[in-house]
């Protein structure tokens, strides 16, 4: 088994030197193609979901898989227009390899040249969902990296329609690579990629904290990732009501089950008699289930309200990605960042102010990939970023954070174009200077 995973890998490298001067016309035409395919095949990628989404059923009955991780693993119609459209909008970025970072004049006709190029050879490891194919694909591709998917058990067969639909589009387009992309399917599969780091050269891990911190302590390949998505918003005490109503209610109800839905609601302890009771009607109505601190708690009840429970110190760190929602009061603004340091991910957090001071101290301060000022965390991700799609969200504070798009998977290489120089002229006693001025040329205009 070992054998045959390192036979795809290595197969997989192989193309990834030839994927990565593709030109964007045939990139382009490929990405058509698999956008075309997927609308095609629209009928038998259902047929393959229905038959993960019976076998789920009774995973999450035997208790093993969790409610949330059902919801990510259902595919629609809508979900298979989102693919689509994810496909096309890559279609429409530039092609960003071979692009000119900089350019510095060493000496007269010494040139050096920053361009960017693809990293290489990308394993994406996921969870449930099946739209990371195609998401992750078309980025790749556009960006010029070969690709190993290694998705989730529970999302099979789907993935396995989905990745074998695309590839047939992307072998049959000429100017292809073939093996550029690969599929793994067993747990073996990933142990024995995870020690296949002469090879890979990213892995984007994407699932529950539990499942990202076990790669990121299994390999020695680079991972670029976030362990967990425990946003916060915090309403201030010069909020508008109607903004902070609307905006945390999405924040939380528009969809749980994903890494960028507030986890704990933070209100200003001057605002809050005004402001939580509809809030926690509106989210107890939704089906929320709130677990208060001792002063919210102590709030509410006296508002006559029901059906919320206490909040445990435990409940700061916890990621739901459920309908369940924590809530504290707090006196200042800066109680609420020093919560949000402490117990966040640094993934998505937001304030609710129309006050500009708060709003500066608020976005200087919390140390997150993405800071909202009177939006829902909601928006932190990579299509509605203009990304087209993204390949995951980042708290790293190297290489990218936040959604990363095309951006997270180029590097650059340096290109120093001269005419016969040495260094042993620029060394010694009578060393000639370097001149080391910043020049506007590109390396793609060099004949």
């Amino acid at each position: 088994m070992a054998e045959d995973i390192e036979t795809k890998v290595i197969k997989a490298k192989k193309a990834s030197i030839e994927l990565s001067s593709i030109s964007e016309e045939v990139k382009n035409r490929v990405l058509k193609a698999m956008a075309e395919a997927l609308d095609k095949e629209r009928k038998i990628i259902l047929e393959a979901n229905s038959k993960d989404l019976e076998h789920a059923a009774g995973l999450k009955d035997a208790g093993k898989l969790t409610q949330a991780l059902v919801d990510r693993l259902k595919v629609t119609d809508s979900k298979i227009d989102g693919m689509i459209a994810g496909i096309r909008d890559v279609i429409k970025l530039k092609d960003p390899v071979g692009e000119t970072l900089s350019t510095l004049e060493l000496d007269r006709d010494l040139i050096l040249y920053q361009v960017s190029c693809p990293i290489g050879l990308i394993g994406v490891i996921f969870e449930s969902r099946p739209d990371v194919v195609p998401q992750v694909m078309s980025l790749c591709l556009k960006s010029g990296n070969a690709t190993i998917f290694k998705g989730g058990s529970e999302a099979r067969e789907s993935n396995r329609t989905i990745f074998d639909i695309l590839v047939r589009a992307i072998e049959s387009t000429e100017g292809m690579p073939k093996g550029a992309f690969q599929l793994m399917e067993t747990r073996e599969e990933i142990m024995s990629l995870l020690s296949l780091d002469a090879y890979v050269d990213l892995l984007i891990p994407r699932g529950s904290n539990e499942f990202v911190k076990f790669i990121q302590d299994n390999t020695k390949i680079p991972v670029l990732g976030h362990t967990s998505g425990i946003c916060h918003i915090y309403v201030d005490e010069f909020a508008d009501l109607d903004t902070a109503w609307k905006v945390c209610f999405d924040a939380k109800v528009q969809y749980p089950a994903v890494c960028n839905a507030i986890e704990t609601l933070l209100v200003n302890r001057s605002i809050a008699e005004t402001f939580l009771p509809k809030m926690a009607e509106m989210y107890i109505k939704a089906g929320v289930e709130l677990r208060c601190d001792k002063d919210s708690y102590s709030l509410l009840t006296k508002k006559g309200l029901s059906s919320f429970s206490r909040a445990t110190e435990e409940d700061w760190s916890l990621e739901y990605n459920d309908l369940i929602l924590s809530i504290k009061l707090v006196d200042t603004i800066k109680e609420a960042i020093d919560h949000i340091n402490t117990f966040g991910s640094h993934h998505t957090d937001g304030i609710i102010t129309e006050n500009a001071s708060r709003r500066k101290e608020f976005i200087g301060l919390v140390d997150s990939s993405s800071v909202m000022v009177n939006a829902s965390t909601r928006f932190a991700d990579g299509y509605r970023y203009g990304k087209g799609a993204e390949v995951g969200i980042s708290t790293n504070k190297i290489h990218s954070r936040g959604p990363v798009g095309m951006e997270g998977l180029l590097i650059y290489k340096y290109i120093l174009m001269g005419k016969g120089q040495v260094v042993a002229d620029y060394a010694g006693e009578n060393a000639k200077p370097y001149t080391h001025r910043k020049l506007d040329l590109k390396f793609e205009d060099v004949n």
